[in-house]
């Protein structure tokens, strides 16, 4: 059984509008979600002894207002992109939903366009399984479902190489414990894209385990892709939840997505939405205990 609760969350400026919250709750997961950028808040998971805590970081980039409806088991969330805005061609009309299962959070994205223009939609939510607030993450134990890896150059714009991740840092097939993987390679982090073995359909992408909690979070996704990040940019001077610091490597993003820079790699999975297509992908984040 999903509950869905509506509340205010807050007033834009400038009389520019209301944002709300929204809060799905089932068994085993409460997700809460506001309008104002279309961003999950926070995230409920019970650890092995039952016990539970928020596993998203408290920011995120909160940009435009979107027009939610509540499902039965969610909620919808959609917006008009006008013509040239951030320099895109064409109108884009979004839907993003947030729909709950149990210990399964599921996110559809749809979208329609009236002229040929690039679409690549994704969350970019911040998790430490440890419960937000967590040092770091180096506790982790990270399986991705990859063969190859997109390099990048010194902007960390991939450089058009399509790279084995046989013999290599980036192969994680088989699950690593993080912090020992960076240093073992000497690694600053990851914010690389995987490229993702399975077809168009729903198939496994990642997975990534908290021993100390118990607590385990696996992706299934449509996209083809997938860009790991291990939040090597964060640096202390940002403060969250509950007064919450997040220094380097505290959270982590798995972003399922088209392989970026497509537009300018020909032999990418292709990028371009056109007039009477549909943009149509989702994203299954699973959570349980082991």
């Amino acid at each position: 059984m999903v509950s869905v609760a509506r509340a205010v969350f807050g007033e834009l400026p400038s009389g520019a509008g209301t944002v709300e919250k929204f809060q799905l709750q089932s068994e085993l997961l409460r997700v809460d979600i506001i309008s104002w950028g279309c961003t999950i808040t926070a995230l409920e998971v019970k650890d092995r002894q039952g016990r539970a805590s928020d596993v998203v970081l408290g920011f995120a980039d909160l940009e435009v207002l979107w027009t939610p409806r509540v499902l039965s088991n969610g909620i919808q969330f959609s917006r008009v992109s006008p013509d040239g805005e951030e320099g895109y061609p064409g109108e884009l009309k979004v839907w993003v939903t947030y729909t709950l299962d149990g210990g399964e959070l599921m996110v559809n994205y749809r979208a329609q366009a009236n002229q040929t223009t690039p679409v690549n939609l994704t969350n970019h939510s911040y998790f430490n399984l440890a419960g937000q607030g967590s040092p770091n993450i180096y506790d982790h134990e990270v399986t991705i479902e990859a063969d190859t890896f997109l390099p990048v150059d010194e902007t960390l714009i991939p450089t058009g190489e399509v790279a084995p991740v046989q013999g290599t840092a980036f192969d994680l097939r088989k699950p690593v414990e993080l912090g020992k993987h960076l240093q073992a390679f000497h690694l600053n982090g990851f914010d690389h894209n995987f490229c993702l073995k399975g077809s168009k359909e729903k198939h496994f992408c990642a997975r990534v385990h908290h021993a100390g909690s118990g607590r385990v979070l696996e992706v299934y996704t449509t996209q083809p892709g997938v860009q790991f990040y291990t939040g090597n940019f964060l640096d202390g001077t940002l403060k969250g939840k509950s007064g919450a610091v997040y220094p380097k490597h505290s959270g982590f993003c798995l972003e399922t997505q088209n392989w970026p820079d497509a537009v300018n790699q020909p032999h990418f999975p292709p990028v371009l939405l056109r007039p009477g297509e549909e943009y149509n992908h989702t994203t299954w984040f699973k959570f349980s205990v082991a």
